[in-house]
């Protein structure tokens, strides 16, 4: 079998198909946190703290000294724009968190269900909706 033949038995595997969808949604819901946290979020906190904008939070080591020949940049550690980074990891590990336990709660129902049921029936009610139909 080449290389090639392998690479495409690799790639045509579900899971690898899964796990590109996962990225790419998961690329997708990134930016929304970003965006809930840089739009929504900061600004609120910033309201909160006199209206100081969180990300322009700095330590100055050294001020700048455009006089100097050649000028001197300001040195700075800007823990503003770390601490909104940290929110934003903060943001999207209790979301996915939240999404994980409820998928583990309904799989946990649907399985239970099909513990009840009667030796020899196939069907399990597949959630709590389900189960309420019938």
């Amino acid at each position: 079998m080449g290389i090639v033949a392998e690479f495409k038995e690799f790639a045509m595997k579900g899971n690898v198909i899964d796990m590109a969808v996962g990225v790419v949604i998961g690329g997708a819901f990134g930016k929304i946190v970003t965006s809930l946290v840089n739009d929504i979020v900061m600004p609120l906190v910033g309201l909160i703290t006199g209206g100081t904008d969180i990300k322009d939070l700095k330590y100055v080591i050294r001020t700048a000294d455009p006089t100097a020949n050649p000028p001197i940049p300001e040195t700075a550690v800007s823990y503003g724009a770390f601490l909104s980074t940290c929110l934003d990891f903060f943001l999207i590990a209790l979301s996915i968190f939240l999404v994980i336990k409820a998928m583990n709660t309904v799989r946990r129902y649907a399985e239970e269900q099909a513990a009840r049921l009667p030796f020899g029936k196939k069907e399990a009610a597949a959630s709590p909706a389900d189960a309420e139909k019938k």
